[in-house]
């Protein structure tokens, strides 16, 4: 009888530990993600009342669109007398949060606040902010200073995993996705129209920020300081990043960067970039800045020089020899197929190089 006991018992020990294992582990993948609970937000109220829980932890739990509750109040063109969605986050009460979008969608917003600063699904996001896995589609954002399609001022956050379409009009400081960034962004791209002034970028209109593993490809307008993903990185970081619209300005026009004061490395552009003053296939105008091993399509940009990088022909920019010589951590791989272990991924012969999380 007594072995019989320590037998079940035993058993009984063994299932509570398999159950325990179990739980930790759950918890331990949990803790691995942006916020693992928190406040969740399932229609266009639920995100308005973001304004009211700043620092909190959002979950996104479903797609938001003009046929989602709320919408026509909030978010659509006759919301708030013709001006459309209220920024979260308006200063002196900047979002200092997470919001984990989860990769839901959040589509049709609509803003038209011009003459108004700090413009976007977000108004102002503070340090130690967190905002991942967004997907702002088919926005419509006007606004003056520091406006961008998902983040006016990112004055110190953490954007990753984000992206956004539509368009993005403003003054100064206009992005596809964000307008001016101190913070990081990484894993994130945009192919939104935008159009500006000054200091206009297909990503971010300045960055002093850092960015990495990102890139745009909508097309970019402005007068002066206007760049295919940064319009002036100003004393910022870019790195493993691209940028393919089409660059559209008057003085300090770049296909990647139109002004740069800070470092870029490991990145290339390829869009058309014409303007009359400093214009450059990659870069505008490089004062007190770095760029290094990276690129530019001497061809499709219409550009024979640039204030950094180097210029390659068509062909040239689709041999992995051209950015493997430059150490870049890249690998060939055949037709629709990725290699994740490798930032860049390219089909040699047949495309640019492409960053590997890249659909």
């Amino acid at each position: 009888m007594k072995t019989i006991l320590n037998s079940k018992r035993g058993r009984c020990l063994a299932k509570v530990s398999v159950f325990l294992t179990t739980v930790a582990l759950i918890i331990g993948m949990a803790g691995c993600d942006t916020p693992s609970t928190g406040v969740e937000i399932r229609d266009w109220r639920d995100l308005d009342a973001v304004r009211n829980n700043l620092d909190g932890h959002i979950l996104l739990m479903n797609d938001l669109d003009s046929t989602t509750v709320g919408y026509t109040e909030l978010a659509s063109p006759t919301a708030n007398g013709g001006k459309g969605w209220r920024p979260i986050g308006i200063w002196p009460d900047p979002f200092s949060g997470s919001f984990d979008g989860q990769g839901f969608e959040i589509r049709d917003l609509f803003i038209d606040r011009e003459g108004e600063d700090n413009v976007g699904l977000f108004s102002f996001v503070e340090t130690g902010a967190v905002i991942v896995g967004v997907a702002l589609i088919d926005a419509d954002v006007t606004g003056e200073v520091y406006v961008g399609g998902l983040v006016g001022h990112n004055h110190d956050g953490s954007l990753s995993s984000c992206h956004s379409t539509g368009s993005v009009t403003g003054h100064t400081h206009v992005g596809g996705l964000v307008g001016e960034s101190g913070g990081t962004v990484t894993s994130s791209y945009s192919t939104a129209s935008v159009s500006g002034s000054y200091e206009v970028g297909g990503l971010i209109g300045q960055n002093h920020g850092t960015v990495s593993k990102s890139y745009s490809t909508g097309r970019v307008t402005g007068d002066e300081y206007v760049g295919g993903l940064v319009g002036w990185n100003h004393e910022g970081t870019v790195s493993n990043s691209y940028s393919s619209g089409r660059v559209e300005g008057v003085s300090l026009v770049g296909g990647l960067v139109g002004h740069n004061r800070g470092s870029v490395s490991n990145c290339y552009s390829t869009g058309n970039a014409t303007g009359y003053e400093d214009v450059g296939g990659m870069v505008g105008r490089n004062y007190q800045g770095a760029v290094s091993n990276s690129f530019w399509d001497t061809a499709t940009s219409g550009q024979a020089t640039s204030a950094g990088g180097t210029g390659k022909n068509t062909t040239g920019m689709k041999d992995i020899a051209t950015f493997s010589g430059a150490g870049w951590n890249v690998i060939a791989v055949a037709l629709n197929q990725t290699d994740p272990a490798y930032i860049w991924n390219i089909v040699g012969g047949v495309t640019y190089p492409l960053l590997s999380w890249q659909p």
